[in-house]
């Protein structure tokens, strides 16, 4: 670890280390800094994790999973600390409560860990702090994760440029990219459908014999 960033390397495990190795990958091709990329600051307000979550979650180690409540209240706090109202100043607890749809009694339950959130107070909080479905929710990992994903969607627009995304997804990133998400789907009716779609578009980028 290095001035607060943590440089990428082979010790994350399972899909967070895939998606640390393209990420890594596509930094390199944009002249980007490690540090810029795997600011483990900047990743923890992505996520919803704390900073040193982050930080052994990347180095391999096992965070010690909270449950539902804690990760809530971690999450929730963090929300409130890192998304400000545009004079900087935090929004108070009316504030939340008008935008979340709820009384200013609930939203002081949940903030202050008097009342289990469901589903439908998760959902609405997330929508008032303009962040993701899941946020408040999501395991560690799988949180971390996905702040990468959406890192990396931004990388490979940035990578594509002016030129035709697929193509130079294709041709630059491709294959393991391409193989990996494929990985993930849930069946091979799924996977099936990749498998005609890919076959579709190099029929279609054949050249024509005159």
């Amino acid at each position: 670890m290095t001035d607060g960033f943590l440089v990428p390397g082979p010790t994350a495990t399972g899909p967070l280390a895939a998606s640390v190795a393209r990420v890594a990958e596509l930094a390199g091709k944009l002249g980007l800094s490690y540090g810029e990329i795997f600011d483990v600051h900047q990743l923890s307000e992505a996520s919803g994790v704390p900073a040193d979550v982050v930080t052994a979650l990347l180095d391999g180690q096992p965070a010690g999973e909270p449950d539902l409540q804690a990760r809530f209240l971690q999450r929730f706090d963090l929300l409130r600390r890192t998304r400000l109202k545009p004079n900087g100043r935090r929004y108070t607890q009316q504030e939340i409560a008008d935008g979340a749809g709820m009384s200013r009694q609930q939203a002081g339950a949940l903030i202050n860990g008097d009342r289990r959130p469901t589903m439908e107070h998760c959902d609405a909080i997330q929508r008032f702090f303009n962040v993701h479905a899941g946020f408040l929710t999501a395991e560690d990992a799988d949180a971390l994760n996905g702040a990468l994903q959406r890192t990396e969607q931004r990388l490979l627009h940035d990578y594509a440029g002016e030129g035709d995304p697929l193509e130079r997804l294709l041709q630059d990133h491709g294959v393991r990219g391409i193989a990996w998400r494929a990985a993930q789907l849930p069946t091979d009716k799924h996977r099936d459908k990749v498998t005609e779609w890919l076959d579709m578009l190099l029929e279609s980028v054949k050249p024509t014999e005159h």
